[in-house]
């Protein structure tokens, strides 16, 4: 039974009938026009959701131009983000820095220092300071996940510290 070309398509029915007939045209469509690249299927989908939501004011008549219009649409606008986020991508690509050659040659040789000196350090001080210090773990959530007290986490990070301060000249950490 076909429905009147006049009929609105919010009936399960009808819809489902649109969808049986167009989706798979409507995604050929996409793919031969635009490439696998902006996903069509999806388009396709966001279509019939569309169509969906504005199933009242669209007849059975007027389904195949709007869902078409729709995808399409979708897809161009998929298209111009993506020309937007190649252009920004490269526009903000920077080849200079604030740094002098000096500073960034300093920065490597004291992080270069530093990797030697935790290198040093016996395993449970490493593992505490770096758990408090790069992890931000609290010390008594340290002291639970090594099965220790709070007051041995505190020494090792508070050993970890000395050796730092003496082994690197100038370190300082919060």
């Amino acid at each position: 039974m076909l429905p009147e070309l006049n009929e609105h398509i919010c009936e399960e029915a009808v819809f489902e009938s649109i969808y049986k007939k167009y989706s798979q045209d409507l995604h050929n469509y996409l793919y031969y026009k635009y490439g696998d690249k902006f996903s069509p299927n999806d388009k396709v989908q966001d279509a019939f959701i569309k169509l969906w939501n504005n199933c009242k004011d669209v007849t059975f008549s007027k389904a195949k131009s709007f869902l078409f219009t729709v995808a399409n649409n979708l897809m161009l606008n998929e298209i111009k983000h993506h020309k937007v986020v190649l252009k920004y991508q490269n526009e903000n690509q920077r080849d200079f820095t604030n740094e002098t050659p000096e500073f960034v040659l300093e920065k490597k040789q004291f992080l270069q220092r530093y990797q030697e000196v935790l290198g040093k350090m016996s395993e449970e001080q490493r593992v505490a300071f770096l758990l408090n210090k790069v992890e931000g773990k609290k010390h008594s959530e340290i002291a639970d996940m090594l099965g220790i007290t709070q007051k041995t986490v505190e020494y090792r990070i508070y050993s970890a510290f000395s050796i730092l301060k003496k082994e690197l000249v100038g370190f300082k950490i919060k």
